[in-house]
Order: C-alpha cells, then structure tokens, then sequence
C-alpha cells in the first residue's frame, strides 16, 4: 500500500476521503493542522483512526500561523477585493508546508486533500506542495470521486459508518482558524438569501451588541501590533481579546460576491473581528505617518499582495521581493490609534504616533497658521501647465 498524507479536518469532505483513498488501496496518514480553530483535537484524531487512517499527526501551528503568515499580510494591508481579509486563504500555505514536512518523514509518496474541483484551497495547497516538492504525487479526492453533492457524501459516510457532524438540514461548509472564518453553500448559494443569524460563531448580531460603545486603543510598533490599552500581548493572545471585544459589538462580518481564481463567482460570507479592527487600526496610522507617495503606491502592491495570497502564490519570489518592500515601508509605523466600536462599526476617532507627519500650524485655519497661502497661486500654475 503507497502512503499518502491527508490534510484533515474531520469534516464531511476528508472524513470521507479517508475511507475513499483506503479502498482505493493507499495506507492514509491523516494529519490534523491547529491553526486556532478551536477543535476538539482528540475527539478529531479520534475519528480519522476510526474511520481508517493508520495514524495521525496534530500539528500546533498557530504561533508561526500567526506572526509569519497574518502579520506580514497585516503590514502588506491586504485585503481580496476589498472585503475579504484572507483568513482561510492564508493558512492554506502553512498548512502544506508542514504536510510536505510529514510525507517527507513517512517516506510517503503522495499527499491528497479535501479540497472541490471549483474551489480555491486545492490551487493554494497544490502549488505550495509544488514548489516545496515536485516529486510528490497529489491526489484529489472531491475531483474524482463518484459523489456529485454533498448530499451524496452525507449517504456514503452514513453507509460506511463515518462519524460526522454536518447535516442534510444544516450542510453549511466552514472554516475556522484564529484570524477568522468562512462560511458557504446551503442556502447561501442563494444571492439573495439573507444569512440567517445561525451561520456567525465569531460576532454578535450588531442589533443585540451593547447599546453603548466601546473604546479601545492599540499600540503598533514598526507595523506590528503590540498593546491593547496601554497592556503588552503576545500575538495569539492579542488576536484572542480583539476577536472577543470585537465579536461582541458585532464588528467584522462580511457577506461577499467574490471572482475565485478558477473563473467563477461565488457567495461567501465571512468573520474575523481581529482582523477588522487590526487593518482599520493599520491603515489610519499609516495615513498619519507614511509620506503621500509611498502611501499611494503601498496601496497597489497591497491589492497585488492579496491576490497572491488569494491565488496560492505564498512561496513565490514576487511575494518574497513585496516582503522586503513592505518591510522598508513599516520602518515608522509606530503609534497607537484609538477605536470606537458599536454596532458593528469600527471608527478611528484618535490616533498619534512619534513619526506623524500631520502639522496642525499647517493644516489649521486658527491663529496657529503659518501656511503661506499666497504661494498657492504660483503652484496651481505650474501644476496645471502641462495640461
């Protein structure tokens, strides 16, 4: 029997392909990646042995997940299409790396995963493997197998006997990790469904968030978050408290029509409270002391940074080059922007730092002013000369 490594979720897709791999002949090593989701990690290991596999691996991951995957998208501001803050997208890269990690160890010829033929996951997990090993066989489960719905699954896993969760009442697809989630299919496939309240695990209806609002002040330094409220956290535990005081005012839902990479459209909604409130903090002590060029041209290699997460282009040299270039970029991005959260909403209502470029005497309209406005006329005249 060949090895095979599956990155496993104890969900509906690779509880099954277990099975599905196993009578197919293959010896199944599931491997089971923590990247804060929260699971029951034994009750998880617990089902893939049940279900066949002849061993599994938990990886702790969160840490590395954290400060080298979401901080350095964090300092990047990237954000897909301008909604999307790329919480599953992002762990989809570390999650391979350790995968190629552990076939590497079981001398283990090929790896699979539970990803679907339309989706986005199975290019981020495939062209990572890729490039970290190309001898490795990859071997995908949902694109192959005889079960067209997901319904279908549902049957076969009750047929063979495979513990699962999801239901045909509620077939929701999810994805949890620290920084956030993402939640499909069901009656979300519907574009103009509203989302029924049931689906958020992260964030309060805004409608029942505390009717006064919450401040909260966090401290950057060099582009990295460091303090809430004046108090040190480590980075897992600061992404902890901010998705908690976040969730509770309802802050970072998303309900999104996306272009997936393969072509199509499609309905997804999302939470991540943290990472709400983390970018919009980011973003306004950038403007405060970033010069106006570097921060206009910092926004295009943002949306070129996003799509490279989005696309599975982690370990790619354009996406090492932008590192480097951010990096420089985040050298005084040091302060602390204060934050209103109600309702929902996050509002910078304050913000200071060493490195401000902003000058009252220059933008103020008050005594202190010492702009000198007649040089304006000679500015607007150059300025528009060569039109």
């Amino acid at each position: 029997m060949k090895k095979v490594v599956l990155a496993y979720s104890g969900g509906l897709d690779t509880s099954c392909a277990i099975k599905w791999l196993k009578d197919k002949g293959h010896d199944v090593i599931a491997y089971i990646a923590d990247v804060g989701q929260g699971d029951d990690f034994s009750k998880i290991k617990t089902r893939a042995l049940k279900t066949g596999a002849s061993k599994v691996y938990v990886e702790d991951l969160k840490r590395e997940f954290v400060e080298n995957y979401i901080c350095p998208t964090l300092k990047a501001g990237a954000i897909y299409e301008g909604k999307y803050l790329l919480a599953t997208a992002l762990s989809r890269p570390i999650i391979a790396k350790y995968q190629v990690q552990i076939a590497h160890k079981e001398n283990a010829t090929a790896i699979a995963h539970g990803c679907t033929g339309k989706g986005n996951d199975q290019v981020r997990f495939e062209v990572t493997a890729r490039l970290l090993d190309p001898s490795l066989k990859i071997i995908a489960p949902v694109r192959v197998w005889e079960f067209k719905t997901r319904d279908e699954e549902i049957d076969y896993a009750k047929k063979k006997h495979i513990p699962i969760d999801v239901t045909k009442k509620s077939p929701y697809s999810i994805d949890k990790n620290i920084y956030g989630m993402s939640i499909e299919c069901g009656i979300l496939e519907d574009p103009w469904v509203e989302p029924p309240e049931e689906i958020y695990q992260m964030t309060h209806s805004p409608m029942k968030a505390p009717d006064k609002p919450t401040y909260i002040e966090i401290e950057f330094e060099k582009g990295a978050p460091k303090k809430i409220n004046g108090k040190f956290f480590s980075p897992l535990a600061l992404l902890a408290k901010l998705n908690e005081v976040g969730g509770k005012n309802g802050v970072g839902r998303a309900d999104v029509i996306e272009n997936r990479l393969v072509g199509i459209k499609s309905r997804e909604i999302y939470e991540a409270p943290a990472g709400t409130i983390l970018h919009i903090a980011h973003q306004e002590l950038e403007a405060l002391v970033l010069d106006r060029e570097t921060l206009h041209y910092k926004q295009s290699i943002a949306q070129k940074y996003a799509e490279m997460v989005y696309y599975g282009l982690w370990e790619t040299p354009l996406k090492k080059q932008l590192d480097c270039h951010i990096a420089k970029t985040q050298e005084r991005v040091t302060g602390t922007i204060r934050l209103k959260l109600y309702k929902g909403n996050c509002i910078p209502v304050g913000r200071k730092s060493p490195f401000s470029l902003y000058r009252e005497e220059l933008a103020t309209y008050g005594k202190k002013d010492v702009f000198d406005q007649k040089l304006a006329e000679g500015f607007i005249k150059i300025w528009g000369m060569p039109y």
